[in-house]
């Protein structure tokens, strides 16, 4: 019987046969058993992915065969969105060694906690900031006194969702942003809810909607567009492997973060679907929809990818290729299919919008037989690194795009709203 002892592993080794693996760590100066791996089992993905060096010690108890792989052939054979990366408490130790517990200001947030960020200055001076308003409602920004963190409170209405029927896809849209753990969706902290309004506290995105900095601009150049789509792709990725698909893709439900990072919100048209079946819901914004949505004959994942086409068009052109003051004008033109291009667009966007813009869902890219990894190896995505951008390490081009000033200067300014709404007491969400 032997031991086999491999500490700060750079390389991922996988299990082929083998008793167990005991993995260990020093906690308090006394080495300690913080997990156990059996047959099939892998370890040191962390490592590879965010280019850190691991501390615990993986202690093979037993008769030993480990096959390992190094970096370029991991990213290569096996993508980030197929890999399941252990979540439960013994790998949070692995993930991060050397960091104390910390306890989120997210997770003892209490709504009453919560008070309304000022305007400083301006038409506005002395009004509580609102960062948006729609038919859904308002968002505003909110703060506590105990840490000081900036966040983005959406407050519903609670009348106002039973008279759309929106109850269901209010409590969907809380179950999936509680679940989703992604750099590239906004997060939700809380919700809450009292007898007139429910009130989800999502995370602040400073950078503002690239919506605005797109009309602040015109259009985009290339290096922009390609990182702005870059993120929706990473986003899409995590978002199909769990079999959702996000149908609202457009400028407005994509914000900018502090580093200049894009995230998508607002999830009110998302949709858990089975791979391989179809949907038939006539939902999303007009000169975004797929042409099987328009036509009704049930549509899929194929959806997004034809969405994402059309945001690429917009952000280097600044309007949709399919676009009319009428949506009914709208819907004739994307059947049509044909897309118009501006001389000053490369030939590599030209390419990519093409082929994600296929009348036919089954040969657009992202939806044949490599999936979403055809549309990251598509030539005009070849100045971006995935793998430094799955772990924040790229340069956001964006980041100029952020004005400094006070935490609002990114964001249209509204008038506050005094009106109180309806009261409401049927129960349906009883269980948010």
């Amino acid at each position: 019987m032997g031991t086999a002892t491999i500490k700060r592993l750079v390389t991922c080794k996988y299990i082929n046969y083998i008793k167990w693996v005991k993995v260990t760590k020093k906690l308090n100066g006394q080495e300690k058993q913080i997990r156990k791996m059996g047959k099939g089992e892998h370890f040191g993905e962390l490592a590879l992915i965010r280019e850190i060096l691991r501390t615990a010690t993986c202690t093979a108890v037993g008769p030993v065969t480990c096959f390992s792989i190094d970096k370029e052939v991991f990213e290569e054979t096996i993508p980030i969105e197929h890999l399941e990366l252990h979540d439960d408490i013994s790998s949070k130790v692995l993930e991060e060694p050397d960091a104390p517990e910390k306890t989120s200001p997210s997770s003892y947030l209490r709504l009453k906690d919560l008070i309304p960020v000022l305007y400083q200055e301006g038409r506005y001076q002395g009004e509580p900031v609102t960062l948006g308003v729609g038919g859904f409602g308002r968002v505003e920004l909110v703060t506590t006194l105990h840490h000081g963190k900036y966040f983005a409170m959406k407050r519903v209405s609670k009348k106002h969702i039973v008279a759309k029927r929106q109850e269901e896809h209010v409590l969907f849209e809380k179950r999936i942003l509680k679940a989703i753990k992604s750099d590239f969706i906004v997060r939700l902290h809380s919700a809450f809810k009292d007898t007139r309004y429910i009130y989800m506290i999502m995370e602040f995105c400073v950078g503002g909607e690239i919506w605005t900095k797109l009309k602040e601009v015109g259009r985009f150049d290339e290096p922009i567009a390609v990182f702005c789509a870059a993120c929706v792709v990473e986003a899409y990725a995590y978002l199909h492997k769990k079999g959702i698909m996000y149908r609202d893709l457009k400028p407005e439900n994509l914000m900018l973060d502090a580093k200049g990072y894009v995230k998508l919100v607002d999830f009110g048209f998302a949709k858990e679907l089975v791979h391989g079946n179809k949907t038939y819901s006539f939902c999303g914004t007009p000169e975004y929809m797929a042409p099987e949505i328009i036509q009704n004959q049930g549509h899929d994942f194929a959806a997004d990818f034809w969405s994402l086409g059309i945001l690429v068009y917009e952000l280097l052109v600044g309007s949709p290729p399919f676009s009319s003051s009428e949506p009914a004008k709208i819907y004739p033109k994307i059947l049509d299919g044909v897309l118009k291009f501006p001389p000053y667009m490369g030939e590599g966007a030209k390419s990519l919008i093409s082929k994600l813009c296929r009348p036919r869902p089954g040969q657009r890219l992202g939806n044949t037989k490599n999936g979403i990894k055809d549309v990251r190896h598509h030539r005009w995505f070849s100045s971006m690194n995935w793998h430094k951008l799955r772990v924040g390490q790229v340069e956001a081009p964006t980041i100029r795009l952020i004005r400094k000033g006070p935490c609002y200067i990114n964001f249209d300014r509204f008038p506050f709203d005094q009106a109180l709404a309806d009261e409401e007491f049927s129960g349906w969400d009883k269980n948010l």
